[in-house]
């Protein structure tokens, strides 16, 4: 997953982005399935989208592949060139549930015992039920944010309303844990799928290889 903020100069580069979608990553080694996502203002997860925060989340064949994309890949190395900020999380899946695009992923390692892990829920919600979802959604996202052992949270999408995804890092299971099984996320949770909300979703755990850069001005992995 690549978290990134735009210089001012950069906007439009980055815009184009989101027009051109997986086409600039036709010739990545490895790559088997893109999203390149916009986010909400300041990257959180309002109706306002940012003009300036952007998501990229890839999956690879293996974890050498993925490496390499990281450590010299000239696509990665465009993002950083127009970026204020860039955050790059390298991470294995533990578990999932669900589909995105039709594309399910296979879990590829067992969920730490102690230290980071990150989630990725994304769902693209039935236009009959967007009121609902949004108004269950503010208060879920308020506990996220607010949330013990939260150590990172992002609001993205690929489509204004319809399409929604939030990536979220935390500092143990158990806090994760914490958050998804209680409070205003699992009244959510509970009625979106009771109503039948989403048309399809996914929600994937990870654990955390590695993490560098810097988002919303904290640094990670310095």
């Amino acid at each position: 997953m690549l978290l990134v903020e735009y210089t001012p100069m950069a906007r439009a580069w980055g815009w184009a982005r989101l027009v051109l979608q997986r086409r600039p990553l036709r010739h990545v080694a490895g790559l088997r399935f893109a999203k390149v996502l916009g986010s909400g203002h300041e990257g959180g997860f309002g109706l306002r989208p940012s003009g300036s925060r952007q998501g990229l989340f890839l999956v690879f064949d293996d974890e050498t592949t993925a490496r390499q994309f990281v450590d010299s890949s000239p696509v990665l190395a465009r993002y950083r060139a127009h970026a204020k900020e860039c955050c790059v999380a390298l991470l294995r899946a533990t578990s999932s549930k669900g589909s995105w695009s039709g594309a399910a992923m296979v879990p590829t390692a067992s969920l730490p015992t102690d230290g980071p892990v990150a989630a990725l829920t994304r769902a693209s919600i039935r236009p009959r039920h967007l009121r609902s979802f949004w108004r269950l959604s503010r208060a879920s996202e308020a506990a996220l944010a607010a949330s013990p052992g939260c150590e990172l949270a992002v609001g993205l999408g690929e489509a204004p309303l319809l399409r929604q995804c939030t990536f979220s890092l935390w500092d143990s299971v158990a806090s994760m844990d914490a958050y998804a099984r209680s409070g205003a996320h699992l009244l959510a949770i509970r009625t979106a799928y009771a109503g039948d909300f989403f048309a399809e979703a996914m929600f994937v755990r990870f654990a955390v290889l590695d993490l560098q850069g810097i988002w919303k001005g904290r640094v990670y992995g310095g």
